[in-house]
């Protein structure tokens, strides 16, 4: 049995775990990348690369600025600045959104969520409202978000690179925008009407400890305290907009963040550390050689081939542009958007080239479905960031994502050919 086929054995063997929720996801995800090292399809170095990952550093340190926010009181008054202004649930998630989705398209997915996620916990819970209810939306605006400018998300920088490699007219910084744009609006109006609906209305634990901190907080954090904890969040939102500029990584930043909320003592050591939410980390860690076995035995290409072959060779520009954005979405569910798109943005170009149509019409294809992991948990960082505090299973993610999946296919392949002709 080829090592391509035993990873996808493995992989069908993590989501059926995962649907069924049998056993902890943070458990399935390391039974499969355990699996994968018992049948030699990675060595023993690669089983726990994720732990010293960028994004799992990210994660990491803006778990514990987060809950710096929530012992100082300052996430509370946060809450309810913003409450003032929004006073149903509706509103809330509406305002959730547009900013997530604004930020987003400048900032890396990620860090918008890991700066809003505890604000949004906030909010839940000083307005009443389940944070279930807001978690899930405010994933789905980074991806949309995400698709509104180059640097949106790594996934349109990958195919960005693939198109200058290749000597092909690449695209401008708000070209997405044409695509992204309509889809942000269009996401968020599905998830105040039909998605809203689909979204568990769940009481989680977090609320009621995050009530009863901010209680202490108010009586007892000194005002400094709360200083510093707003100083460290403006900072790392300032560091992760002009990372380039000053040169130093987004996960770094996180940590430096962290070690300075701890230095200070606006937290404890022994409460930064049980902030951490280990099964969040474990789970984005353990899901990472699943996708290097993906990428480096050919799985991934085998299933990108074979649904391509299914087509055939007289398929018209709308059915491949289908058939692409559906291979590219299945491929970010599994691994990251960043990966996915490298891999399909080559075959799109040789299509395109077959076909004798401009190709970037299918690259943008590749970009929006790259971007579209909205039903999985492990799609992406920030699906994952949210799975525990929302309290969510993974089915929650299949019931809300997959018809929204289906909207945005047939928006892509209305909207797509008409701003970049084939």
């Amino acid at each position: 049995m080829s090592p391509a086929i035993i990873t996808l054995l493995i992989l069908l063997l993590a989501t059926i775990l995962f649907l069924t929720g049998v056993i902890p996801v943070a458990l399935t995800a390391l039974l499969a990348t355990m699996l994968l090292y018992l049948t030699g399809i990675i060595d023993a170095e690669t089983v726990f690369s994720g732990l010293t990952n960028n994004v799992v550093l990210l994660i990491s340190g803006m778990f514990i600025i987060g809950a710096a926010l929530f012992e100082t009181g300052v996430a509370r008054r946060m809450g309810n600045l913003i409450t003032r202004f929004a006073k149903t649930e509706k509103q809330l998630l509406f305002a959730v959104m547009v900013i997530g989705a604004g930020l987003s398209a400048f900032l890396s997915n990620t860090s918008t969520t890991a700066v809003m996620m505890p604000i949004v916990i906030a909010i839940a819970a000083s307005s009443g409202f389940s944070s279930s209810k807001l978690l899930m939306p405010l994933a789905y605006a980074t991806a949309l978000g995400g698709m509104i400018t180059l640097v949106g998300t790594n996934g349109n920088l990958a195919v960005q690179s693939v198109m200058e490699n290749e000597n092909t007219p690449v695209f401008g910084f708000f070209e997405f925008a044409y695509i992204g744009i309509p889809l942000t609006i269009i996401g968020i109006i599905y998830m105040m009407t039909i998605g809203y609906k689909l979204i568990p209305n769940r009481e989680t634990a977090l609320e009621e400890a995050d009530t009863k901190n901010e209680e202490e907080a108010t009586s007892e954090e000194a005002t400094w305290k709360q200083m510093v904890a707003i100083g460290v969040l403006l900072a790392a939102v300032v560091f992760m907009i002009f990372e380039e500029q000053f040169g130093i990584p987004l996960h770094i930043v996180s940590v430096m963040g962290a070690m300075v909320i701890v230095l200070t003592r606006t937290m404890s050591e022994k409460k930064a550390y049980r902030s951490l939410d280990f099964s969040t980390i474990i789970l984005v860690a353990a899901m990472m050689p699943m996708a290097t076995a993906l990428a480096e035995t050919g799985a991934a290409q085998m299933i990108a081939d074979y649904v391509l072959e299914m087509a055939g060779s007289n398929a018209g520009p709308y059915v491949i542009t289908a058939l692409i954005f559906g291979v590219t979405t299945v491929l970010t569910s599994v691994m990251s958007n960043t990966a996915a798109a490298a891999l399909m943005a080559p075959i799109g170009l040789v299509i395109a080239a077959s076909m004798g149509v401009d190709p970037k019409a299918i690259l943008m294809t590749v970009c929006v479905g790259a971007s579209a992991a909205y039903a999985s948990p492990v799609g992406t960082p920030p699906n994952t960031m949210i799975y525990g505090p929302g309290n969510y299973t993974f089915l929650d993610y299949i019931k809300c994502g997959f018809p929204f999946l289906v909207i945005q296919l047939i928006v892509c392949v209305v909207i797509v050919p008409l701003i970049w002709p084939f």
